[in-house]
């Protein structure tokens, strides 16, 4: 009698739980913690209701542009709803790991990795800028996925983003290239609004009086050194503008 009344006794630690069966038929669940005496011969299962980090191995996928990318999440996550965790699916757990690695692939093929200059359509969203957005995007996918087997996402984001290494080198000349070129539209720009300040202020003041042709040339000249990227060698210059 007291070996029966033993094997009765359930002990359920602080965020833990205990799912009861008898003869495959739910009974209930225990998730408050303390001891309990239950009839012996249910069945118990143990399902713990703590919150659980999940960080994804790193998946080769490709965004919405086509271009290869090797991203990877970190998914916070626990289970609510006993019941769905021990029976809507096979495997809880893996049940995690393999939706949120579908829920990775889809996103990824939803935005760009990031904006070029030469891109016909700039996209307000992308992996690389916008980690919020796409963070809030990926939580609401997990846990749409996740919901049938009573789990909550408390927290998705990524934990990872690359461009895969077969195109790494070329995307990063490309971005070089892309600095560059803005780079240079602004000095151009303020090249320019340099040159007509000059002129302005040499005609105001009638400092000098310059025909159209060497206004040209000076203009060119200080063009020429304002966006140059090496420091300008000056010539000093004793005879005539024509010499």
């Amino acid at each position: 009698m007291g070996l029966v009344s033993t094997a009765g006794l359930v002990l359920v630690n602080p965020n833990s739980s205990r799912v009861l069966l008898l003869f495959g038929k739910y009974v209930g669940t225990i998730k408050k913690n303390g001891l309990y005496w239950v009839n012996p011969l249910y069945s118990k299962r143990k399902i713990s209701l703590r919150a659980s980090n999940f960080d994804s191995e790193r998946l080769k996928v490709n965004d919405k542009l086509g271009n290869p990318v090797m991203i990877s999440t970190i998914l916070v996550w626990r289970v609510t709803d006993t019941y769905k965790a021990a029976f809507d699916v096979d495997d809880y757990k893996n049940f995690v790991r393999v939706q949120t690695d579908a829920s990775v692939r889809k996103l990824a093929s939803m935005y760009p990795y990031d904006n070029f200059a030469d891109e016909g359509i700039k996209e307000d969203i992308t992996l690389r800028s916008s980690l919020n957005e796409v963070s809030e995007a990926l939580e609401k996918e997990v846990q749409e996925r996740l919901a049938m087997a009573g789990i909550e996402v408390l927290e998705a984001r990524i934990g990872y983003l690359a461009y895969a290494q077969e195109i790494a080198n070329a995307m990063l000349k490309r971005q070089q290239a892309t600095a560059i070129v803005a780079a240079r539209h602004k000095i151009v720009e303020g090249a320019v609004s340099m040159v007509e300040m000059a002129l302005d202020e040499l005609n105001e003041k009638q400092i000098v009086d310059l025909d159209e042709e060497r206004k040209a040339a000076m203009v060119s000249n200080l063009v020429v050194v304002l966006c140059s990227d090496k420091d300008a060698s000056p010539i000093v210059n004793t005879g005539t503008l024509n010499h």
